[in-house]
């Protein structure tokens, strides 16, 4: 059920893309009959976007778990699902969803503020990587997804509009706009403020 070995016996003259497309389609009719193989190979295929849109939300410490409850839910509910090319906004869906529920029962257990807070002692980079986070969070849903794909999971461009159904130029746009609000978010030069410094020079 490897994706590499399933793209190799089919010798139409398609785009990548499309022959990718046909292939994970041809999983999630498969998996909604019980193929166990399918599912698994649906979960390696979909895994890294499942797991960017989730710590797009959340924090990364919670994003492994709440990933795992999404392909249950997947599992428990693919039957549901009325076509099966479909599939990769339905689980964006269940993944938003997901990492939604899982926020407001995060503010819901938030202990009260006059109670001590004890922080352990930096003795890592962790801190610049929880800042990044947190600055991620506050982007637009589009942007802070795209950019999660693309710098946590380390997918290309391809493979988000593969993944994702948006066009490659779409998620040039994101990955270009999102990239300039996340420098402003964390006080980096961005090519706008650049230029302007240029131009009193």
């Amino acid at each position: 059920m490897a994706l590499s070995a399933a793209l190799s016996q089919d010798p139409r003259p398609k785009p990548p893309e499309e022959r990718i497309r046909a292939v994970w389609v041809s999983w999630v009719s498969a998996a909604r009959k019980g193929d166990h193989e399918a599912f698994k190979a649906l979960h390696g295929h979909f895994g890294k976007l499942v797991h960017a849109i989730v710590i797009s939300r959340v924090p990364a410490s919670d994003a492994a778990d709440l990933v795992q409850d999404v392909f249950l839910t997947v599992f428990q509910k693919l039957s549901q699902l009325e076509d099966d090319a479909a599939f990769p906004g339905w689980l964006s869906q269940l993944a938003r969803h997901r990492a939604s529920r899982h926020q407001r029962d995060a503010r819901d257990e938030e202990p009260l503020e006059d109670e001590p807070q004890l922080e352990a002692p930096d003795r890592s980079a962790a801190p610049d990587a929880k800042k990044i986070l947190k600055a991620l969070h506050s982007l637009p849903e589009a942007y802070a997804e795209t950019l999660a794909m693309r710098l946590i999971e380390g997918m290309t461009g391809p493979e988000i509009a593969e993944r994702t159904g948006l066009t490659p130029g779409s998620v040039r746009v994101n990955l270009h706009r999102g990239m300039e609000k996340l420098r402003e978010k964390l006080g980096l030069p961005t090519a706008q403020n650049k230029e302007a410094l240029d131009d009193r020079e």
